[in-house]
């Protein structure tokens, strides 16, 4: 389903694009986006697209093999913007078969990587390059030695969960903040892990009816107000139109302060969290797998 969603979301008027290896379904986003192409409804360079390297992908000889794979997939020639997925390097499992599941620690250091990383732009493969999931202290790390800086770190952050010092940092190093969970999960993290969900939080609630706006639009446009980037996630035409409707309106400062009180300071371990993908190996470190961000 995730093909007739890009076509809808593109007519809808998105035009960014946040893809990873790791979901599988690269070569169906390819075939959407040459529809798109030849259809006439956007062109590539109206576009920005992000792709991501996954954990098992962080060996130096295998970064450019995982960029030009999931390239190939897509039927594109460069990428606008590559992160590093998670702060983690697996064992490599083969580029059709990302680890997912028994996964064992890799010993390819991170800066390695980002060097490997480097590379591409250098190549123009990559017309940008980035993180996620980083946490503050990891990232300054690597903007000590980085000869590229890192345009974008990618993280949880949300009404529940906002971060203000690793997003003021990375805004006072010009990195770009986008959220890749700005609804907090909704339904899908509130089954899975047991997590109060924004979206029914009665002063999110109560802002949105006076905007005449949805609970997902006030969400939203709090992050937006606060210079983060949002990744909505939906494969339903009504909802993908809804979350780009967020320019025809702004909340006051006393409606972010009042939204700005609902930080809890706890991670609902999104997008995914590859804590379980540990169990089974011996670097399953709890009955639950292991937590990189411990």
């Amino acid at each position: 389903e995730v093909g007739p969603a890009v076509l809808e979301a593109l007519r809808a008027g998105y035009r960014h694009l946040d893809l990873a290896h790791v979901y599988g379904n690269e070569k169906e986003i390819g075939q959407a986006l040459q529809q798109a192409f030849s259809e006439g409804i956007v062109k590539r360079q109206d576009l920005f697209i992000t792709g991501k390297l996954w954990n098992s992908d962080h060996d130096v000889e295998i970064v450019p093999q995982a960029c030009d794979h999931s390239l190939k997939n897509l039927q594109l020639d460069y990428f606008d913007l590559y992160l590093i997925h998670f702060p983690v390097a697996w064992k490599h499992t083969g580029l059709d078969t990302p680890s997912w599941g028994a996964s064992e620690l890799g010993d390819t250091p991170l800066i390695d990587t980002w060097r490997a990383m480097e590379r591409l732009v250098d190549e123009s493969k990559c017309r940008s390059i980035g993180v996620s999931n980083y946490p503050l202290m990891l990232l300054h790390d690597l903007t000590t030695q980085a000869r590229i800086q890192p345009a974008c770190n990618q993280i949880e952050v949300h009404a529940f969960y906002q971060r203000e010092s690793l997003v003021n940092y990375c805004l006072s190093r010009n990195i770009g903040v986008t959220a890749h969970t700005p609804l907090g999960g909704g339904a899908a993290n509130q089954e899975a892990w047991k997590t109060p969900n924004p979206l029914h939080d009665p002063v999110v609630a109560k802002i949105a009816d006076t905007h005449n706006k949805s609970p997902a639009q006030v969400l939203l446009r709090f992050l937006l107000q606060r210079g983060i980037a949002v990744l909505p996630k939906s494969v339903k035409a009504e909802r993908i139109a809804q979350n780009i409707g967020l320019f025809d309106f702004s909340l006051s400062d006393n409606e972010m302060k009042e939204i700005g009180t609902l930080d809890k300071y706890v991670s609902y371990k999104t997008n995914p969290n590859p804590l379980a993908s540990f169990l089974g190996a011996k670097d399953a470190f709890s009955p639950q797998g292991t937590d990189i961000f411990d």
